[in-house]
Order: structure tokens, then C-alpha cells, then sequence
């Protein structure tokens, strides 16, 4: 069974350069960094949203299904604005994938392609909103 999302990762050929931007962009330093034998850097992984999601970006030469353009599935990070973080995304030099749209009362998707060739989904979605209040509440006991 399925029990929620634990890393997703992106691919880059200048991992230093992705490192940078991701850092910019969330605000937040990777908390983990993976070398290979030879020390060149390998992987980095930054925790963030309500439960601590991974995400994690890795040397391209590691992917396994190598692609020449934006592929793959679209995992979709939840946003409390999604036309202000759409923005910001552009203003760090990530290109439009996908315009929003509405997907129903609540739900709003839009995608990018950030400058290393990966899909970063963004959404708005009311379902998202009340779990994390939910889980919240029962955190606090």
C-alpha cells in the first residue's frame, strides 16, 4: 500500500548550479549532500512542506530513463499562491510547462520547467489544505 510521497527527485548536469537555485527558490539549504567514491557531489536533498517531503537532485549521469526534453510523471507541490509562486518561478528562470487551470472548485495546477530540464507541478488544492490542518491538529494532541 501506498503511504504518501517520500523523495521525489530532479536531474542536473551542473548539480552546484541546481543546488543554488533550488536554494533560492525554497528558501531553505539542503539538509543532506551525497558524494561519490571519487568526491564528486552526487546528490542533495532538501526537506520542506507540512511533512517534511524530500526532495532530492541528482548528478543527470544517474538517471535511469534519460530523456531529451521534459518528461516523465508531474508531481504537483502544494502552494497557498499559486499565481505568486508561478511568478517566482519565473523570475529564478523556470519556463512555462503548463499555464494554470482550474481542475475543478479548489484545484488549480500549473507547471514549469526549471533551467536544469526538469517538471515542477504546483497546485492549489483545498483537499491538501484540510489534511495538513487536520494532521496539525492532531499533532498538537
Amino acid at each position: 500500500m501506498l503511504r504518501g510521497m517520500s523523495t521525489v527527485t530532479y536531474y542536473a548536469d551542473d548539480l552546484e548550479a541546481a543546488r543554488a537555485w533550488y536554494t533560492s527558490f525554497l528558501g531553505i539549504e539542503a539538509y543532506f549532500e551525497g558524494r561519490t567514491p571519487e568526491g564528486e557531489l552526487g546528490y542533495v536533498e532538501f526537506r520542506l512542506g507540512d511533512y517534511l517531503a524530500e526532495l532530492g537532485l541528482a548528478q543527470r549521469k544517474f538517471e535511469v530513463t534519460p530523456s531529451d526534453g521534459p518528461a516523465g510523471a508531474i508531481l504537483f507541490w502544494a502552494v497557498d499562491d499559486l499565481e505568486a509562486t508561478f511568478a517566482r518561478l519565473h523570475e529564478l528562470g523556470a519556463k512555462t510547462h503548463d499555464e494554470p487551470r482550474v481542475r475543478g472548485e479548489g484545484y488549480v495546477t500549473a507547471s514549469v520547467v526549471d533551467p536544469f530540464g526538469n517538471i515542477l507541478g504546483i497546485m492549489t488544492n483545498v483537499h491538501y489544505t484540510a489534511v495538513a490542518k487536520e494532521f496539525a491538529e492532531r499533532k498538537r494532541g
